[in-house]
């Protein structure tokens, strides 16, 4: 057993305190933490560790709230985040079940939230969104789900109008390539993009 002899603020971070057993420096502490401690008070080896673990939770899951409030995260790309700062993995797994008790972690709403932002502001195909959506670490029957609201021809065809206009100018032939390989980019198929291509510059011609 070990006696805590001080307990005192750190100079550099308010937040932390340091703790000092015997006289001398041990370990340092979020505040929050350390609030059940007292001067004076004996400290077994299996307390110090659970202390330290519990300073582990915590610093993880600020990290997370971070994260997440920047904006949604999958359960994967959390993981990896705070696998990437040395965090343990059963101090990852208890932040992950933390984050979804509160609502703040959904695979499903993530996913949901991927596509409206892609739909809204870069149109994707099908095959483009199951590919950025499977990386993120979504399971495909979540995939599967969102996917069944995307019209992939109305997606090329909001993605097409973002640029026709500016190709308006130019000869067909041209017109139609730089529209292909545009749509092409974007994951959308050969008929597709035909059918795009072709509406998008009677449109500009039409005008």
């Amino acid at each position: 057993m070990a006696v805590i002899t001080d307990i005192s603020v750190q100079k550099r971070n308010s937040d932390r305190v340091s703790i000092f057993l015997d006289g001398e420096f041990a370990f340092g502490l979020l505040a929050s933490v350390a609030e059940e401690l007292r001067i004076g008070q004996e400290l077994s080896e299996s307390e110090i560790k659970r202390l330290q673990r519990q300073e582990q939770f915590e610093q993880a899951k600020q990290n997370a709230f971070g994260l997440v409030s920047r904006r949604p995260r999958s359960e994967f790309e959390l993981r990896t985040h705070l696998s990437r700062k040395h965090f343990e993995a059963d101090v990852i797994e208890d932040v992950v079940l933390r984050l979804r008790e509160l609502a703040l972690l959904d695979d499903m709403a993530f996913a949901e939230y991927w596509v409206e932002q892609r739909e809204s502001f870069r149109p994707r195909s099908h095959m483009a969104l199951r590919q950025e959506l499977y990386q993120k670490g979504i399971s495909r029957e979540i995939i599967n789900q969102v996917l069944e609201t995307v019209d992939e021809v109305a997606a090329a065809g909001r993605a097409a109008e973002k640029r026709a206009h500016q190709w308006a100018g130019l000869p067909k032939e041209t017109f139609s390539e730089k529209m292909a390989g545009y749509l092409g980019r974007r994951g959308f198929s050969y008929e597709i993009i035909n059918e795009i291509t072709e509406k998008a510059w009677q449109a500009v011609n039409e005008a």
